[in-house]
């Protein structure tokens, strides 16, 4: 399950992070590295965080 906390093209811009700052990780991927992070990270939030709340909020709305 790490796996899919940390995809394998995290990993290459973590590198450039370390190396050369904000700038170089902006220099390299752009303001699309940005998009991408932020949806990816928005999506398995919502996954790991906000689905399992609704889940358990509607089973006990079930129940009574």
């Amino acid at each position: 399950m790490g796996k899919f906390l940390k995809p394998k093209w995290f990993d290459k811009y973590t590198n450039i992070y370390r190396a050369s700052g904000w700038r170089g990780l902006v220099k390299e991927g752009g303001i699309k590295l940005i998009i991408v992070f932020f949806l990816f990270y928005l999506i398995r939030d919502t996954i790991l965080y906000v689905l399992p709340v609704v889940l358990a909020a509607q089973g006990f709305r079930a129940c009574g």
